[in-house]
């Protein structure tokens, strides 16, 4: 066990350590050599294995996701490396019509053994076109397994995954949780165990316990979400907060489980509000264990506007622990105060 300070390094490391145990292991995309892949996902790997298994591609991301799909059905296991998601528009052809297709469309005879490395969020002034989420959008799509790691232990475990997947999969790395020096970090610093481990897909995890108020969030804000429940303990709140990690497969059970316990339930989300992760949980949650809630679910997320570059204006749309912190305590309301002074 060592510290490793956010989740660039964890991933980074789970693809050094499957590099060296599968030669099929290759890296392409937009500088994934000596930047690293600018945020970190593939530092280190062109020094150790070479052009031949780490390259640089123009960028076009049309081109690379279709050699991504072409070397996948040829026997190879390709981790792409795409700087922004706000570009996956840009091989959405090769992306929606072909890696999430084409194993089910050729009746099985050809897999697609594909890792997606993408950086998302915002945070730190980047505008509209660098700072969305999107995973809803592949989320969306059936084919591909949707992983958001909010933690360096997670990011390690499940790249490990899904370099040993037969299946494309997406890991939105949040760039505010990479723990590169020149972004903000607003993660933690956590013991990873050296050897390489593998999670399970479609397992939320529990990170705080409470009786109150269940939040979901997955990402940046489930740290958001945990800062904010440590405000709401000082208000005599308790609140549960679990990080989904992967949208597909998603652990619903949980979700539900702990709206049972809890009878209140509030999601936050990076991503857009209409028709993305806070509707369709919600619609779980609410199908499964509506006779148990107590109020109608909540959510917080981003309205449904560009991101603005303007810091105030960003701040104002991102959902912040303030943000999170005032809806959890209007769910939870007089209720709770009377209760408590009884």
């Amino acid at each position: 066990m060592r510290k490793l300070r956010g989740i660039a390094f964890g991933i980074a490391e789970a693809i050094d350590q499957e590099m060296g145990k599968n030669r099929d292991i290759v890296v392409l995309g937009e500088d994934v050599t000596y930047w690293g892949a600018v945020f970190g996902f593939t530092m280190g790997l062109h020094k150790k294995y070479g052009r031949d298994r780490v390259i640089d591609t123009p960028i076009t991301e049309q081109t690379f996701m279709g050699m991504a799909v072409g070397a996948a059905a040829a026997g190879l296991h390709p981790v792409v490396s795409l700087m922004f998601v706000d570009f996956l528009g840009a091989g959405f052809d090769q992306m929606y019509n072909h890696m999430a297709k084409n194993h089910y469309m050729s009746g099985g005879q050809f897999a697609m053994p594909v890792t997606v490395l993408t950086a998302i969020g915002g945070g730190y002034g980047d505008a509209g076109q660098h700072s969305q989420v999107l995973y809803g959008l592949f989320s969306h799509t059936p084919g591909f397994k949707i992983v958001i790691p909010s933690t360096a232990f997670d990011a390690k475990g499940f790249t490990v995954a899904a370099l040993r997947d037969p299946n494309p999969v997406i890991i939105f790395g949040h760039k505010l949780l990479t723990g590169l020096p020149f972004l903000p970090f607003e993660g933690d610093e956590e013991e990873v165990p050296e050897e390489p481990y593998a999670l399970e897909f479609g397992k939320a995890a529990v990170r705080r316990e409470g009786s109150d108020l269940t939040i979901i969030s997955a990402g940046l804000m489930v740290h958001r979400s945990l800062k904010a429940a440590e405000r709401l303990e000082h208000d005599g709140i308790s609140v549960e907060v679990i990080d989904v990690r992967t949208l597909v497969p998603l652990d619903s059970q949980t979700l539900v489980e702990s709206a049972r316990k809890t009878g209140r339930v509030l999601i936050v989300d990076e991503d857009y509000q209409s028709f993305g992760m806070t509707g369709e949980l919600a619609f779980r949650i609410q199908a499964e264990a509506f006779a148990a809630l107590k109020e109608p679910i909540r959510r917080v997320a981003v309205p449904d506007v560009p991101i603005p570059f303007s810091e105030p204006l960003e701040n104002a749309v991102i959902p912040s622990v303030e943000r999170i912190y005032q809806e959890a305590k209007a769910s939870v309301g007089k209720e709770n105060k009377v209760a408590r002074s009884a």
